[in-house]
């Protein structure tokens, strides 16, 4: 499994320049909010995913005053070599992705290189916003482990975005939008059939998370939903062509898919309290993890943000043991509470490094 040995961040959020040195089990960073121990976790997280896990928009990621940022990570590989991997962002939009001083030809080539599993507080938008949320989260996924299904998401969104242009342009050739729609059915099916089966693999083990982080009680499930359950999605877009002629937009297909989350039979963003939504999110993301370590047949990289907020410890201990009995590899914790950190995570293992945070300043403790 790539293990993240040191990393050098410049001008990256508030961090003007860090170059830190990591330990390759666990690896723990406290200070108080809002001093930048999101910041590094989002710093390891783009080396991975050339992205943000929190902004859309690379323009948030400069920090104050300046005009391009820089982070550049040295891993370990599967194969016992040692790589490093950098990235270089300007305003002016240009991206830089290298690996050993080569240049990357494409983004999409570098994502699944480095695999790696976050579990933050913004997760809570999985729960309480909408399905875009959840099928950018399960694009996340299904892209580290499957370049092919990158590729198709990336090319059904270009047709998507070519037919909607098409209607809002004026009323369209007919027999045009036919080729379309034929297109976009060939892409959607194995993008369709890699969702569904992603979503069966992810109910048993999230509901048994659950079972082992809440001590049992509720029950909780995984459903996907998508218009491509009516049949071919050519026949889906033909039967709702004229309403998208009337507004301009298409109304059906892949863009439409939900992931709905339940609990004891009722939505959980309804009845479930903080805690129990905090309890789904960790099982979620662990099934994640533990998907993602039988592909790869390595443990990716696992990011713990503030994960013990809004947890009773009761869940806290439950937590621990999770992550005690399973075969982790590389662990980055954040919490702000020192003391809890450290008597929680030298529970697990005498193999950890500590890291404080001010200002976005990192030091070694």
């Amino acid at each position: 499994m790539p293990v993240l040995n040191k990393i050098v961040v410049q001008d990256f959020r508030n961090i003007s320049f860090q170059e830190l040195s990591f330990s390759p089990n666990v690896n723990c960073i406290s200070g108080n909010n809002g001093e930048g121990k999101t910041n590094l976790m989002d710093a390891i997280w783009y080396l991975s995913m050339t992205k943000s896990a929190f902004t859309p928009s690379d323009r948030y990621n400069f920090r104050h005053g300046t005009h391009s940022f820089a982070i550049s990570g040295t891993y370990r590989m599967n194969d016992g070599l040692v790589s490093r991997f950098s990235v270089q962002v300007d305003d002016q939009g240009a991206k830089r992705i290298r690996r050993d001083d080569k240049p990357c030809s494409r983004i999409s080539s570098h994502i699944g290189l480095l695999p790696i599993v976050m579990v933050s507080p913004s997760d809570i938008s999985l729960v309480s916003e909408s399905g875009e949320e959840r099928r950018k989260f399960v694009n996340a996924v299904l892209s580290q482990m499957s370049a092919e299904y990158l590729s198709g998401v990336q090319q059904y969104n270009r047709l998507l975005a070519q037919r909607n242009k098409m209607l809002k342009d004026g009323r369209p050739d007919e027999s045009l939008l036919e080729v379309f729609d034929r297109k976009m059915a060939d892409c959607a099916v194995p993008i369709y059939e890699a969702r569904r089966q992603f979503s069966e693999a992810l109910q048993p083990v999230v509901a048994e998370n659950y079972r082992s982080l809440s001590g049992g009680g509720e029950e909780v499930s995984i459903r996907y939903r998508s218009d491509l359950d009516k049949g071919d999605l050519a026949d889906v877009l033909a039967a709702s062509r004229g309403k998208d002629m009337a507004l301009g937009f298409t109304t059906a297909g892949l863009q439409r898919d939900d992931f709905i989350f339940g609990m004891d039979g009722w939505p959980i963003r309804r009845c479930g309290s903080q805690g129990q939504q905090k309890s789904f999110l960790v099982s979620l993301k662990f099934a994640q993890y533990e998907i993602m370590k039988r592909r790869y047949s390595f443990a990716p990289m696992l990011l713990l943000d503030d994960v013990f907020d809004k947890l009773d410890m009761g869940r806290i201990s439950n937590l621990i043991a999770m992550v005690a009995g399973s075969d982790f590899g590389q662990i980055f914790i954040t919490d702000s509470n020192k003391v809890r950190m450290s008597s929680v995570v030298d529970s697990i293992t005498s193999d950890r490094a500590y890291f404080e945070c001010s200002a976005g300043s990192f030091k070694s403790i």
